[in-house]
């Protein structure tokens, strides 16, 4: 009897420790389903090391960044540097439009003066140069080289001179020679001078069209850069125009003086017209600064001016 009751309670034992077991499985398996079934809908995967790692990041979100193609969106930097180009030393700014595009704007400002002797006249020279454009900067191979056609809408660039004659001394017009008059207050002689202008502005505005090598706004995210451009503004024929006042004479001895600007009087027809004639001579060797040449170098600093937006 007592083995009988013995074995019974041994039973009764194993069975209730295997309806405990079979319980405990079926609740893993609910949980795993579960947790598959979350994962299947979006939910974000159990982190390691985490008891409930399925529901951590449940109704969150990650934001990355937005990455452009060539690390630059469109207006998320400016580039702000100085320039140097025989149109004078200037500055710039610029700012990418797209991959290949950028847009910039500079201007150069430049005064020189100068004295020499030339035909007889004694020149005192004052170059002033002064403009300001806009360009589009095209690279076509996302590299450093690029096609820049442009306008250049402000442009003042000119010479002006005084070119007086020592007295007693002679000048040439149209390889013709005369000879300044000696001042005499008495007789109303006065000193023979010119004065003169060289205008490089006949077209504006005018277009500009450069090639070069360097990014303003390097698409490798650099700060610096040092860029190099050739190019030439179509700024049209320059205007070249010279005037004399005072007396001349047709003769080393000053037998045979006049007014230069005496209509009457063939001497002073006869230098006018060499005047002019000279002039035109002038303009003629000067007619290849219509088409003026650019070579320009400079250092340019960029900067983010704007943060890349997110996605969620």
């Amino acid at each position: 009897m007592k083995t009988s009751y013995a074995l019974r309670i041994v039973l009764l034992s194993f069975s209730v420790l295997g309806f405990r077991i079979s319980v405990a499985q079926g609740q893993a398996l609910s949980f795993t389903t579960h947790a598959s079934s979350s994962l299947d809908d979006g939910e974000a995967a159990p982190a390691e090391g985490s008891f409930f790692p399925a529901l951590e990041n449940r109704g969150q979100t990650v934001a990355s960044p937005l990455k452009h193609p060539y690390g630059i969106a469109p207006f998320s930097r400016i580039a702000a540097g100085a320039q140097i180009s025989p149109l004078g030393v200037g500055a710039l700014v610029a700012l990418p439009l797209s991959e290949h595009l950028d847009a910039r704007a500079s201007g150069s400002l430049f005064n020189y003066s100068t004295t020499f002797t030339t035909q007889g006249f004694n020149v005192d020279a004052n170059a002033r140069l002064a403009s300001a454009g806009i360009t589009l900067d095209y690279y076509p191979f996302h590299k450093g080289f690029r096609l820049s056609p442009g306008v250049l809408f402000y442009n003042q660039n000119h010479v002006n001179a005084s070119a007086p004659v020592t007295p007693g001394t002679s000048f040439q017009l149209n390889n013709m020679t005369f000879y300044a008059a000696t001042p005499n207050s008495a007789l109303g002689i006065t000193p023979l001078s010119g004065t003169g202008g060289l205008g490089l502005h006949s077209r504006r505005p005018a277009f500009t069209a450069t090639t070069g090598w360097g990014s303003l706004i390097p698409r490798s995210g650099r700060h610096w850069a040092i860029p190099f451009e050739v190019g030439a503004a179509f700024t049209g024929t320059p205007t070249v125009n010279m005037n004399l006042t005072g007396w001349a004479c047709y003769d080393q001895a000053q037998t045979l003086c006049t007014n230069v600007n005496d209509p009457t009087n063939p001497i002073s027809v006869e230098i006018q017209n060499d005047l002019q004639a000279q002039v035109a001579k002038w303009r003629k060797d000067l007619d290849p600064l219509k088409v003026y040449p650019i070579v320009s170098t400079g250092i340019v600093f960029n900067f983010d001016i704007r943060r890349p937006s997110l996605v969620r």
